[in-house]
């Protein structure tokens, strides 16, 4: 495969943040949608074949299908967003704001939940036969998953939060690793191998990320799923956001553009 240097694709990182801080509404609201709607076929297409098999490696082995396709397709998740935009702010770029990256993050947000919660009710029709059965099998795994990563961190208080922020945290290290991944190789083969490698740790992992929960979750209350939407909201979602955008900007955005843009003056070498 055709490799970049760290140098080169860091660069494209930042060319890429500032890109999406000036992209117009339209454009970004579709492209979060259409990326949120494919990470919740892969997350339901994962799920399916854990139950099916009983061996969760494999699920977590082809879930990266779905991240790879969103991505060479140029859509975006509110994972990526959160490392790729900064860097263009740190890097001094030209008419790029903290507002107009809050905003950026904000129509990431939206339309990243809005394609998740499509699929959402989509798969919800199908495992209860357009609401006219109990949820198959799958789909009463998927209610379970809701209760146990919501109910069961919050039996433990701020113990159960401080666990729930650090599985997010991890999460988006190997996502945003997945994200630059795609930037290290100018061929598809490269690209979906880069990809591949950290997105499969953070699902067989079960770190928790924001826009798979956006499917999950949702989906656990269509099929019954004993928990709240304030569970939901309270705890997971609000607290995986914030962990995703800590994880993904520290462990991968910062460390790379510090090591290999900031790298300050050329020594002069005498002889």
């Amino acid at each position: 495969m055709a490799y970049l240097v760290p140098s080169e694709f860091v660069t494209k990182m930042v060319d890429a943040g500032e890109s999406k801080v000036f992209m117009s509404t339209r454009d970004t609201l579709i492209r979060a949608y259409m990326a949120g709607a494919i990470l919740a076929l892969a997350a339901v297409f994962a799920v399916t074949i854990t139950v099916q098999t009983g061996v969760p490696i494999v699920g977590a082995a082809l879930f990266p299908v779905g991240f790879c396709i969103l991505y060479l397709l140029g859509f975006d998740l509110l994972t990526g967003v959160f490392v790729l935009t900064p860097l263009a702010l740190l890097d001094k770029r030209p008419g790029v704001t903290v507002g107009g990256i809050l905003r950026n993050w904000g129509l990431v947000f939206i339309g990243n939940f809005g394609g998740a919660f499509t699929v959402a009710l989509m798969m919800a029709c199908i495992f209860t036969n357009g609401w006219s059965t109990p949820p198959d099998k799958v789909g009463q795994i998927i209610g379970h998953i809701g209760e146990g990563r919501t109910l069961g961190y919050a039996q433990y208080g701020a113990a159960g939060m401080l666990t729930l922020f650090i599985r997010a945290m991890l999460c988006n290290w190997m996502v945003s690793t997945g994200v630059v991944g795609a930037m290290i190789s100018t061929t598809v083969t490269g690209k979906v191998l880069a990809m591949w490698m950290p997105i499969m740790v953070f699902f067989y992992m079960t770190f928790e990320h924001s826009i798979v929960n956006m499917f999950l979750f949702p989906s656990g209350l269509l099929l019954g799923g004993k928990f709240t939407i304030m569970d939901y909201l309270i705890w997971n979602e609000i607290p995986t956001v914030l962990g995703n955008l800590v994880g993904g900007l520290a462990f991968t955005g910062l460390t790379l553009y510090a090591t290999h843009v900031r790298t300050g003056a050329k020594r002069k070498v005498t002889v």
